[in-house]
């Protein structure tokens, strides 16, 4: 690819100019997507219109120069690893829309004589004039009769330059809503799409792990509890509860046997399937995603509830102002400017505004919020309830040790234990399963079916013995295993500051995973940073013993811990706080988090734990950072302090424009123009970011939040 130079800061940033007159949207696509995967680049802007691209970097710049170099439109590797769905096409639709009305708008006022610009503008009022007619059919007074009123009279007194002026401001605010509204919703569909790397393809040979994009219309995937449906497809074989929340809406788990169809992106919550693949990776997930969303109340906060139903209230009064200054004054003019200005546009266009605009910003920080009150409801939360596993410990906990019994090998012992674990990824199963890579234990499937028991552990037979894998409560009290005879020494010493993975084959105790469970350093800070964001009461829970529990707990620095907690405790819990009055946040990553993840008032999900676990949730998080979640509290509080401020500025600006119009101290046609240039305005910065680039609330938000 031959570029040049247009401007650099050494070390930062550089300007590229691409030796070609434009790009298509495709192409800057491929280009920013190449550019995105190089190493120590930051961030990426690329210009289809001027085909330049702006590369914000750290690290060798010589290097990146010569990677830009080898870049090619042509790369079919390229091509496959761009989004099907960037958001680019749509921002160049919008923005050729809007340029293209502003053009216009300057063309008509300059070019065109009055007579023709009279005729234009009756045209146009047309639709205007249906749309509140209509309404008042329908029995409903709401801002279209308010804009028809306006329009009509402005024309009935010769005035066409007022109704041509808010007609343009009417439209441009209608365009600029949709453009929003589009794009958050895209943005926030693209968050929430699949992403699963790797599937269990059905072949001669058997079950073998290949990338999903491998797989082909045709071909036969196994998948299993609390796993997520990769591909639509048929059931062939098996049985299965499904979640399919994501598609539909429905809660409750949807039977799937053979013949029926399954949907991409769905969950199995119990049992396990085999289905034949109708539609390959990439086909139409993107676009029901997006569908269920535009159709979905969760994207509706209460306070956008409440400016919708405030908005509408506020139109008869209107009306009602304009009939009793004209019958008081027999002034048409000063009658007209309490038409001219209403509350309802800039309430119900600057509220889902920001609402939307506050979710794509979240997504910048991957953070995916699957609806508006879900972040007032974080925006309100005064206790936060943390799951141990996988997020105030790291989501990669290592095998520090094998202990054996009965003379058993430790690495034929590990190889086991990974091939049981593969099948049901979860943190410490994942560990399991790093390690025996590490040692380059190869582990042929052996065994038959393999049963997982939530919050408990594996069952399977490998020959004829029972194997178990999992807690200690499930190997000796539940499972009533034993210690071999001579390995009640070994038991007792095993290391104290390790969590421990228990197997037993044929009843017996083979051997003990000694897993370490590292704190996230940035754990306490958080905790800490999220007390200063108003939250009250932090605890955390969890399945392991109390001598464990404890000493995260103390590390951390949670207010309360509690241990050895099953599923069903950690939803009572949550239950029970909310019954006492708190708003509550639970935070989790398993499959044994998911009942806690629906009771609570926010579900917040680990982006890297279970599928289940994701799909339950309201809102997901990066494994990795904690202190998303301090982001996250921000831009909530942010969102509400922007909502609460706009109440005021609509309130008290176009009272004030009311006042001086009745007062006949400004013209109706100057209401107007004051009255939508305030809306676009309020519109406009309501789609600006509430945070900075560190996640950090801007100098704007804290000074409207004192």
């Amino acid at each position: 690819m031959k570029f040049e130079i247009r401007h650099e800061i050494r070390g930062r940033r550089i300007r590229l100019h691409m030796w070609q007159k434009r790009m298509t949207t495709e192409q800057a696509d491929m280009l920013a997507c190449y550019l995105e995967r190089l190493p120590g680049v930051r961030q990426v802007k690329v210009y289809e219109r001027t085909a330049d691209a702006v590369i914000c970097y750290t690290g060798d710049r010589d290097r990146m120069i010569e990677s830009v170099r080898r870049f090619s439109y042509q790369d079919p590797k390229l091509k496959k690893q761009v989004p099907a769905n960037t958001g680019r096409a749509l921002n160049r639709e919008y923005r050729e829309e809007l340029i293209g009305r502003v053009c216009v708008r300057i063309l008509m006022k300059t070019f065109f004589p009055a007579p023709f610009r009279a005729g234009c503008t009756m045209l146009r009022a047309i639709g205007y004039v249906h749309k509140g007619l209509r309404s008042l059919f329908r029995g409903r007074l709401r801002v279209e009769v308010l804009d028809a009123t306006a329009i009509s009279v402005s024309i009935l007194r010769g005035d066409f330059n007022t109704a041509g002026s808010v007609m343009f401001l009417l439209g441009i605010g209608e365009l600029l809503e949709q453009w929003t509204h589009k794009k958050s919703v895209d943005d926030l569909a693209r968050s929430m799409s699949l992403h699963v790397d790797k599937v269990w393809l059905e072949t001669d040979q058997g079950e073998i792990l290949v990338p999903v994009s491998d797989v082909k219309a045709g071909d036969r995937v196994t998948v299993r509890v609390s796993t997520m449906i990769p591909l639509d497809g048929i059931v062939e074989r098996g049985e299965a509860m499904v979640n399919q929340a994501s598609m539909t809406g429905e809660s409750i788990p949807v039977r799937k046997a053979c013949g029926a169809y399954v949907y991409a992106g769905t969950v199995v919550e119990e049992g396990e399937i085999t289905i034949c693949v109708r539609e390959a990776a990439g086909s139409t997930r993107f676009e029901r995603i997006v569908t269920m969303i535009e159709e979905s109340e969760k994207l509706k906060s209460s306070a956008e509830g409440k400016a919708a139903r405030l908005a509408d209230a506020l139109v008869p009064w209107s009306l009602g102002g304009t009939a009793a200054v004209w019958l008081l004054t027999r002034n048409t003019t000063r009658a007209l400017s309490i038409l001219m200005v209403d509350f309802s546009c800039a309430l119900k266009l600057s509220m889902p505004l920001a609402v939307l605009s506050a979710i794509r910003e979240a997504s910048v920080h991957h953070i995916t919020v699957k609806g508006g009150k879900f972040m007032e409801a974080v925006a309100e939360a005064d206790t936060i309830v943390f799951d141990k596993t996988g997020t105030l410990t790291k989501a990669e906990p290592a095998v520090v040790d094998v202990v054996t019994f009965d003379g058993r090998d430790k690495n034929e012992m590990l190889r086991i234990a990974a091939c049981l674990e593969e099948h049901f990824p979860h943190s410490m199963a994942n560990a399991v399963v790093r390690e025996s890579l590490r040692r380059n234990l190869v582990h042929a499937e052996m065994h038959t079916k393999v049963e997982y028991i939530v919050a408990h552990g594996i069952v399977t037979r490998i020959g004829d013995d029972r194997v178990i894998i999992g807690s200690h409560h499930f190997v000796f009290e539940d499972e009533h295993c034993v210690i071999p005879e001579g390995g009640q020494e070994i038991y007792d010493g095993l290391p104290e500051e390790y969590s421990h993975l228990y197997m037993a084959i044929g009843g017996k105790l083979a051997a003990v995973i000694c897993i370490e469970d590292p704190v996230r350093e940035e754990a306490p800070e958080v905790l800490a940073a999220l007390r200063a964001c108003g939250i009250r009461k932090l605890v955390m829970m969890t399945g392991d013993s109390e001598r464990a529990a404890r000493a995260i707990a103390r590390r951390v620095g949670v207010d309360e811990y509690y241990s050895e907690v099953l599923p069903e405790d950690k939803a009572q819990f949550v239950e029970a706080q909310r019954r006492q009055g708190h708003k509550v946040i639970m935070v989790g990553d398993g499959i044994n988090d998911s009942p806690a993840l629906s009771a609570a008032d926010v579900g917040i999900a680990i982006s890297e734990g279970a599928e289940i676990a994701r799909e339950i949730a309201d809102i997901t998080i990066s494994e990795n950072d904690l202190a998303q979640l301090v982001v996250l509290k921000n831009l909530s509080n942010g969102l509400m302090r922007r909502i609460h401020d706009n109440y005021r500025f609509v309130i008290s600006f176009n009272l004030g424009l009311i006042l001086l119009g009745v007062g006949g101290l400004i013209a109706p046609a100057t209401s107007a123009l004051l009255h939508n240039t305030s809306t676009i305005a309020i519109s406009l910065q309501s789609m600006t970011n509430l945070l900075g680039e560190e996640g950090e609330p801007t100098a704007v938000v804290s000074r409207t939040g004192n």
